[in-house]
């Protein structure tokens, strides 16, 4: 996907040296966006293999609330591992946050549900939105994740923090802001999976596939992944693939990973690098 070599190679040339929460240091510009169109194929990278499966599998874990990582072990993943309490526990991340997010009176709001009720009911609104901040559960910089946890804090606060939805002559597109994103690793998880979200989201609420709008604040090379970026910056980015779902559930928590359908997916090798933890 060109947008995503442009980006790398904006940051590579225009970013500056900064030092970061894990200590590992990196390159970043703060401020970029860019957008792409769902009917030009699914953004899925080709200049390296990405893990598809693990990405549906986390967000449907998110859309059903999920805090602990034995589910997604279950199912393939282990992105979550370094994060977690012996117990699997992440404290209330995002799938807390948007299915279940906390009121003063003790209660708690389905941001999703709110989000579906006005597609479904009022699709002009500029409110259509849910978003993982929550400055009361921000974990404290000077404990481990795990001792967050314990604290009941969240592990790790969220990066990709809000969705905004938006419909215009039938179609359905969706903004994502992300407040700190590694471009190498996270990014291209969080783009496949905002396009996977809206395509759950379009087919229940009848509408067709719009833009996804990808907005960073913080967009950062680590100073250990330089050489593999380089390597992915000298690849030719190949055809996009085609991702399909197959049925439509009854809700948008009921998706399964075997209802997506990856065709014509023939990335380069996937690229190894370290975790910034």
């Amino acid at each position: 996907m060109k947008q995503y070599l442009e980006m790398l190679k904006h940051v590579m040339e225009n970013g500056v040296q900064r030092n970061d929460r894990t200590g590992t240091g990196t390159i970043s510009t703060f401020g970029y966006q860019y957008r792409h169109d769902l009917k030009e194929g699914f953004p899925l990278l080709t200049t390296k293999k990405v893990h598809f499966k693990g990405i549906v599998n986390e967000l449907i874990w998110f859309l059903n609330g999920g805090t602990n990582k034995t589910w997604l072990n279950q199912n393939g993943v282990s992105i979550w591992d370094e994060w977690a309490t012996e117990n699997g526990d992440l404290g209330p991340i995002y799938g807390k946050m948007w299915t279940g997010w906390p009121t003063k009176d003790g209660g708690e709001i389905n941001q999703i549900e709110y989000v579906m009720d006005l597609l479904k009911n009022n699709p002009d609104s500029r409110r259509i939105l849910f978003q993982g901040w929550n400055p009361e559960y921000l974990p404290n910089e000077s404990m481990s994740p795990q001792e967050n946890v314990e604290a009941g804090l969240q592990a790790l606060p969220p990066c990709h923090l809000l969705y905004q939805f938006a419909v215009a002559n039938n179609k359905l597109s969706l903004l994502v802001y992300i407040r700190s994103n590694d471009l190498l690793l996270g990014h291209p998880y969080n783009l496949a999976s905002a396009s996977c979200l809206l395509m759950m989201v379009a087919q229940q609420v009848n509408l067709e596939l719009g833009e996804v709008i990808m907005t960073m604040g913080d967009a950062h090379i680590y100073s250990n992944h330089m050489d593999q970026v380089q390597l992915q910056l000298s690849r030719d980015p190949r055809s996009l693939p085609t991702v399909k779902l197959k049925r439509k559930p009854n809700s948008i928590y009921d998706y399964r990973y075997d209802d997506f359908e990856l065709t014509s997916y023939d990335p380069h090798p996937a690229i190894s690098a370290p975790i910034a933890i």
